[in-house]
This record gives C-alpha cells, structure tokens and sequence, in this order.
C-alpha cells in the first residue's frame, strides 16, 4: 500500500460519515460563488484558480446583481445542496431505519415547509423551501399540492443533479453495500426525479458506499459504479474516468474531462442558456455533475483538498459537483482541511459534525434492523429445507 493508501485505509466509520457529510459541505461552500462559469471565467475574475473560500462573484451587488437569484453565494457560506442534504439526514433521524420515497412525502416535503431555518445565503432565517431550486421545489408541488404517487412523483421534472446532490447520507447508511445504497437511493430519489437524475442519485448513493468499505480506491469506486450503472449514465462514467486516469493534477485535466462528458450532457456549452432539448428524459444521456465529481476523485488519487478544488475550477454546476467529489473523498478516509470546515461552519451559522454524530448512530442502528432481518430470513429460509433440498 502506497502511504496515501494507507491513509484513506484507516479511517473507521465515525471518521467516514464525518468526512463524508463535512466533505460534502465544504465542497459546496467552495463552488458556490463560482457556479455558472467556466475554468477561464473563473480565473479571470479571481486573478487565478481558486484555492480555497472566496467572495461573491458580484461583489457587494450580490443582492441585486442576478435578482431572480438573490443569494450570498461565497464567503463561506452553504448552498442547498447541504441545506438538503441535513434535510435528509433528519429524516433518518425520525425514521430510523432505511428510507423510500414515501418518507419523502411524509417527512422530508413537511421539513421544508414548516420548519424555519437559518438559510446562510438569505442571511436570514426562513422555510429552506425559500432556498429551493426550482427543481427541488418540484418535491413540494408534486407531493403536497399535487398529491402525487411518490414512487412516480418525480416524472415530469427537468432531467438533473437536483437529487444526486444530497444523496450522499443513503450512501452512509449503506456503508460497504454499495448495491443496497444504490437501490435505496432509486427509491427515495423516484420522488424528485426521472431518468438518468434518478440514475445519478442511486449511482451517487453507491459511491458513497463504496468509498467506505476499507481498503476503497478511486479506481474501487469506480468499478463498482459501472457495475451498477445503466445508460448514459454508465458510459459517461466510463469515459470521463478514462481520461481521469491519464492526469494528476487538475489543471491539465478541466478541458478534457469537460470534452470527454460534452456528449452525454444535454445542457450544452452556455451553461446558463440550455436549449430546449435540455433536461429531457434520455436513455443516452447523463448529468454532467456525477461523471466530473468521479473524474476529479481519479485525478487526485482521493485527496479530498485537490478532488475539491478540482470541482470548484471546472465551474459550471460546481457546487454540486464539488459537493459529490467532497463526499466521496471523504468516505474513502481522506481529511477535510480544518481551517475549510471551521471557515464554513462559522460563515454559515451551521454545526458541520452534528448531522454526522446523528446519521452515525442511525447506521449502526439501522445495521443492527439489517442482520436481525436478515438472521429471520435465514431462519425461514432453512425451515423450508432451502439449504437442505433442491426442487
């Protein structure tokens, strides 16, 4: 074993969560006040790549600068990415066992709506349903105005990351079963989204599991996601991370990886003009966040400081992409920077480690659900002579 190996090799699965969830968060403080843009856009206006927290892209503007969009992206501050990835973990916490979409309908949809929270990018407190995206909005128009089927509520919802980006905790809560993270994460995510979105958050899910099983690679991680995938999505993946393998620093690697994804991403290259053939379902097609966020953890051999920045640079949606790379680097055991996290606990207003000290518990609570019924299926399985006669 190589010392970053090593490394990522010895972390329990306290440390793991924790990295996993903080990783996550960071990530997305990071890409924040970079979203949107392009690797030469980003270094034009920040005199260089980023390296760390940065400010507003608009200045003191950024109240009036993009009104449709009135949010402090930068400065350390959360977007809702995290904002929905805590949501889920308190549905977990309620739940305390493994989730589907009607947990979402009945637990997570209600959080959003009733419960106020601080919102780091209002510098306020407020319903997190405010903060929304609009495609996050969807969940709440689909399953308490619309009362939809929320196995199905997810159909008809542009095509995007939007439940990939906080599927990380399903990933924890299935720490080493990749297959059963993946499955879980269809479920749940059938209520939010369709097609290769769905797609993304079930792969996510699973490599977030993945990452946690001791002695996890970014090579592990990725075979066991092409094992798993379907689609577009599978061989976007595919591609991306092939050419991930030939770079080891970021730098080199942003116009590649970007051309090696171009063909599986409907959104085109004005990321904020799509065309009208955006988002739509596709058997063909994969978001662009999963397959970048896979690349950059290739790229950095794990390390969580180099995959993130990788993300943030790469711009476009790079919070979520940065967001993914951070938990997935984070799973596999490798260190969230402490002045990072200290940054972006105190700039948002929010305790990073409580939403990991909670799923922690849940898991080791909902593993011990597991093997008792598991223990009872064996039990049934062997009173039926299946492990002493064959038909």
């Amino acid at each position: 074993m190589t010392p970053k190996e090593e490394e990522l090799a010895g972390a329990c699965l306290d440390q793991r969560i924790t990295g996993a969830l903080v990783g996550a968060a960071v990530g997305d403080a990071l890409g924040g006040p970079v979203e949107g843009y392009s690797p030469d856009q980003i270094a034009e206006r920040h005199g260089g790549r980023v390296h760390g927290i940065v400010g507003p892209w608009h200045g003191d503007a950024w109240r009036t600068a993009r009104p449709i969009a009135p949010y402090h992206k930068g400065d350390g501050h959360v977007t809702d990415d995290t904002l929905m990835t805590h949501a889920l973990v308190r549905v977990y916490d309620r739940v305390r066992d493994h989730l589907d979409a009607y947990a979402i309908a009945d637990h997570l949809v209600p959080d959003l709506m009733t419960n106020p929270r601080w919102i780091p990018e209002l510098e306020a407190e407020a319903l997190p349903l405010h903060r929304l995206f609009l495609a996050e909005k969807w969940l709440v128009t689909r399953l308490a105005h619309g009362h939809a089927d929320p196995r199905e509520a997810g159909v008809g919802n542009i095509v995007n990351c939007g439940a990939a980006m906080y599927m990380a905790p399903v990933g924890l809560v299935n720490a080493g079963d990749p297959a059963a993270a993946y499955a879980e994460a269809l479920d749940v995510a059938g209520a939010h989204q369709s097609s290769y979105g769905r797609e993304a958050a079930g792969v996510l899910a699973a490599a977030v599991a993945a990452a946690t099983t001791p002695g996890a690679t970014p090579d592990s991680v990725v075979a066991v996601c092409l094992s798993l995938a379907r689609d577009g999505t599978r061989t976007a993946i595919e591609r991306v991370c092939e050419v991930a393998a030939r770079h080891r620093e970021f730098e080199s690697a942003l116009g590649p990886l970007r051309a090696a994804v171009a063909p599986y991403d409907t959104v085109g290259p004005d990321y904020r003009a799509p065309s009208l053939a955006a988002r739509r379902p596709s058997r063909l097609h994969s978001v662009e966040e999963l397959p970048i966020a896979l690349g950059m953890v290739v790229v950095s051999g794990g390390d969580y400081r180099h995959a993130v920045l990788g993300s943030v640079n790469y711009g476009r949606d790079c919070d979520s992409i940065a967001t993914m790379a951070g938990a997935v680097a984070g799973a596999l055991g490798s260190p969230v920077p402490e002045d990072w996290a200290k940054a972006v606990a105190e700039a948002s207003r929010l305790d990073l480690w409580e939403p990991a000290r909670t799923l922690t518990e849940v898991t080791r609570e909902v593993f011990r659900r597991d093997v008792d019924r598991r223990r009872a299926h064996e039990r049934a399985f062997a009173a039926l002579g299946g492990t002493a006669c064959s038909a």
